[in-house]
C-alpha cells in the first residue's frame, strides 16, 4: 500500500519571486519539450511523478528539459563527470543580483546588452549566462581555467542563437588569478558573479558528495557517484571557498572602479566573518548579504562595491539608460 499522498505547497519556499522554478515540476510539460526525459520519470512512493536525483543521467536529462522548456535552449550538453548544476538555485543567484542592481534605481532592474556581467568559473554548462541572457538580456563574459569547460560552453553558445551575440568566453591561464588577466584595461562590468569551489581538498569533496547522496537515498551511501558531477577545479581548491573569496576580494581592490558590484556565493556561514573582515580591510564602501534557501540548504550571496554614492549615481546615469 502506498503511503498517504504527500501534500505539497503550491510554490517552493525560499526561491526568489521571479524564479521560474518556484512551482513543482510538471513532468508532462517537460517531457513534451524534451522526450529524452521520459524514461527517467516514474511515480515515487507518494505516487508523485519524479526522477531519481541520485542518477546522474536522470539529472542531466531534467536539466536539458528545464533549459528547453523555460529558456529556449535547444542544444545543451556537458562532458561526462563535469558539474551538472541545479538550475533553480542558479536562477536564484541571477534574480537576486538583478534585484540588487534594481535597488539603486527605485526597483527598476536594468536590462539589455549594455548591462555587462562577468561570470568567474563559467563552467561547461554555461548556466549563468543562459539564465541572465534569457531573463534580462544582459551580455556576459565567462572566464574559466579549464579548456574542456570552455570548449563545452563554446559549443552551447554557438548552437543557440539567443547566446551567440551575447556571451564571450575567456581562458584564465593562471589558476591563482581571478580578475587579473580577464578584466582588460578600461573595461567595466556592472556585476561579477561566482560560485567558487566549496571544498578545500578532493577527500573533503568526496565526503560531501557521499553525504548528499545518502540524504537523497535516505540511506548511507559509500560509493562516491556524483549525481551533479564535478571535476576537481569545480568542487575544490587549496583553502576552499573562504580562501578563494578572500583572494577575489584582494584582486577586486586592485580594480575598484571596473565594476559596480562584485559578488560571490558563500555556501558556509562559518566563512562569513573572515570574508567580512577581508572586505573591511579592502576598503569596500558597501557590503550586502543576500540569503537564498533551496529546500533544506541555505546559502548566501555576498556582494561588495568600492564606489561611493556619487560614483554610483554617475555610473547609473552613464550606463544604464533608465528613465527614473
Amino acid at each position: 500500500m502506498l503511503p498517504n499522498k504527500k501534500e505539497h505547497p503550491k510554490e517552493k519556499e525560499g526561491l526568489h519571486r521571479l524564479n521560474k522554478h518556484r512551482a513543482r515540476y510538471i513532468f508532462k510539460e517537460l517531457i513534451e519539450s524534451c522526450n529524452e526525459l521520459a524514461p527517467f520519470v516514474s511515480k515515487n512512493k507518494y505516487d508523485d511523478e519524479s526522477i531519481d536525483f541520485s542518477n546522474p543521467k536522470a539529472v542531466l536529462q531534467l536539466n536539458k528539459a528545464l533549459l528547453k522548456h523555460h529558456y529556449g535552449i535547444q542544444n545543451w550538453d556537458i562532458p561526462e563527470n563535469y558539474l551538472c548544476p541545479p538550475i533553480p538555485g542558479r536562477a536564484d543567484y541571477i534574480h537576486n543580483i538583478a534585484q540588487l542592481l534594481g535597488n539603486a534605481t527605485h526597483g527598476i532592474i536594468p536590462k539589455g546588452k549594455n548591462i555587462r556581467c562577468l561570470d568567474i568559473g563559467v563552467g561547461a554548462s554555461c548556466i549563468y549566462p543562459i539564465i541572465g541572457v534569457k531573463e534580462y538580456e544582459w551580455s556576459f563574459v565567462g572566464a574559466d581555467i579549464d579548456n574542456i569547460s570552455l570548449a563545452s560552453a563554446t559549443q552551447i553558445i554557438e548552437t543557440n542563437a539567443i547566446l551567440k551575440e551575447n556571451v564571450e568566453l575567456r581562458l584564465q591561464s593562471n589558476s591563482n588569478d581571478i580578475f587579473r588577466g580577464i578584466i582588460q584595461n578600461n573595461e567595466v562590468f556592472d556585476v561579477t558573479i561566482c560560485n567558487p569551489p566549496f571544498h578545500s581538498s578532493l577527500e573533503e569533496a568526496k565526503a560531501g558528495t557521499l553525504r548528499k547522496l545518502s540524504n537523497l537515498n535516505h540511506k548511507k551511501i559509500t560509493k562516491p557517484t556524483l549525481n551533479f558531477g564535478g571535476k576537481s577545479n569545480e568542487l575544490w581548491c587549496d583553502g576552499g571557498e573562504e580562501k578563494f573569496v578572500k583572494n577575489m576580494i584582494i584582486q577586486s581592490k586592485e580594480i575598484p572602479t571596473s565594476c559596480f558590484w562584485f559578488s560571490s556565493i558563500v555556501s558556509k556561514q562559518a566563512h562569513l566573518n573572515a570574508i567580512y573582515w577581508a572586505l573591511k580591510e579592502s576598503g569596500a564602501t558597501d557590503v550586502k548579504t543576500i540569503e537564498m534557501a533551496h529546500g533544506n540548504k541555505v546559502s548566501r550571496i555576498v556582494a561588495w562595491t568600492f564606489l561611493n554614492q556619487q560614483q554610483q549615481a554617475d555610473w547609473i546615469e552613464k550606463r544604464w539608460n533608465l528613465d527614473i
